[in-house]
């Protein structure tokens, strides 16, 4: 047990700020509607996240790479929690903007240096469970946080829930502050510059390169979450104008995809030594397609509550393995870089994908989800293909594993 003592800390630091996120923004969503009474107006706060990833992804890695991680992460944290209790004090929306834009720069590095830290930290032969748990109380504050939200509205205000999200913050500063610092300090001090970056962004191609098959399986978990986000722009309105959900209907759907993501976490934290990463990505890539398909073709509440529920449980195995094949062999010294060149295609393609589904929707929401959900099957197919080349097996498998594949 001792040796998850930090690592449960860390648990317990994420678990407090995830589900305190979900709290801030769902307030924050309110509080703008409520101030422009424009659906618009709260739609900007949706664009500004993947604009604002784009951006810093740019040029994050060349600096999360060579700091303190530890110190970046519980510094994010009290600036996040200064930025957040601001937000309470701010009457103009153009500046609320802004300091919404500046809360999801923070947001993209503390998700980059986590993972850092978190790789750094944990032992390799732990890591698999200690990822499994991470998604469980991830997905654990997907059902909190709305939960906890719904009840400081009703005993306060959106404020209220805001203010309280900055001290989540700073709490999981605390927890942060008490964690080991496993930075280890170069000899070498580089100056920060647009050379820096672009030496980075070189050298991060190379690695591409000479890494072929690791950045290629990577790469397609990227583009899963491109298809999954244009897929999730839909869903709202694929629930209420093609299966006609009110709106509390959907909300215990969204609450059942909810419970999916647990249950998926909590196999997989309870299983890791009979779960090979093969596997977990294996069925996560070709279940999560699946689920959105039987969605897509959902007549009735059940069959789209199978869907969900499919969809996130199977969600659950993919994070876990590709996170954890990540951190097993992409060098700890190069993953900031690694990252954030992954992540500014991904920001993009999600902005794209997303601009040209809403724009095929116009026609028919059924049909352009449809057609999204069975391209995103095919890609899933196709990694399954490339996971199961049997002379790759010693990416997936170590020793002590029980091997278990779609194919057996």
């Amino acid at each position: 047990m001792s040796n998850w003592k930090y690592p449960g800390l860390l648990l317990l630091g994420v678990g407090v700020s995830n589900i305190g996120a979900w709290v801030y923004f769902i307030a924050l969503n309110l509080i703008v509607l409520e101030r422009t009474g424009s659906a618009f107006a709260v739609s900007v706060l949706y664009i500004l996240l993947p604009i604002s990833a784009l951006l810093t992804s740019l040029w994050s890695g060349s600096v999360i790479d060579r700091i303190n991680q530890r110190r970046l992460l519980v510094l994010l944290d009290v600036s996040r929690a200064a930025l957040v209790f601001s937000l309470t004090l701010i009457d103009s929306l153009f500046v609320l903007y802004m300091l919404v834009f500046i809360l999801n720069i923070g947001n993209t590095l503390f998700e980059t240096s986590s993972l850092i830290y978190m790789t750094k930290l944990v032992p390799e032969n732990n890591r698999q469970r200690f990822n499994a748990l991470k998604n469980f109380i991830q997905s654990a504050g997907f059902i909190l946080g709305p939960s906890i939200a719904g009840f400081l509205f009703l005993i306060g205000s959106p404020k209220t829930a805001i203010v309280l999200n900055a001290g989540a913050l700073l709490f999981s500063a605390i927890l942060l502050s008490c964690l080991p610092n496993v930075h280890i300090t170069s000899k070498e001090k580089t100056p920060f510059s647009l050379r820096l970056i672009l030496s980075d962004w070189k050298e991060t191609l190379v690695f591409a390169r000479t890494r072929r098959y690791i950045a290629v399986v990577y790469a397609f978990y990227a583009l899963m979450i491109v298809l999954m986000s244009g897929l999730d722009s839909l869903e709202a309105s694929f629930a209420t104008f093609v299966l006609e959900l009110d709106e509390s209907t959907y909300g215990f759907l969204v609450s059942i995809a909810g419970v999916g993501i647990i249950c998926g976490s909590a196999v997989n934290a309870i299983f890791t030594h009979r779960l090979t990463l093969r596997f977990l990505i294996q069925f996560g890539a070709l279940m999560t397609p699946v689920g959105y398909l039987i969605f897509a073709s959902a007549t009735s509440f059940l069959t789209s509550a199978i869907g969900f529920f499919l969809l996130t449980f199977a969600l659950a195995f993919a994070n876990t393995g590709f996170m954890t094949f990540a951190q097993t062999h992409i060098p700890v010294e190069l993953m900031g870089r690694f990252l954030s060149s992954i992540h500014v295609v991904q920001s993009t393609g999600v902005i794209l994908l997303t601009a040209l589904i809403g724009f095929y929707a116009e026609t028919s929401i059924r049909l352009t989800y449809t057609v999204a959900s069975v391209g995103f099957l095919l890609i899933g197919g196709l990694i399954v293909f490339i996971v199961q080349d049997r002379t790759k097996r010693h990416y997936f498998t170590t020793e002590t594993d029980e091997t278990i594949t779609l194919s057996s």
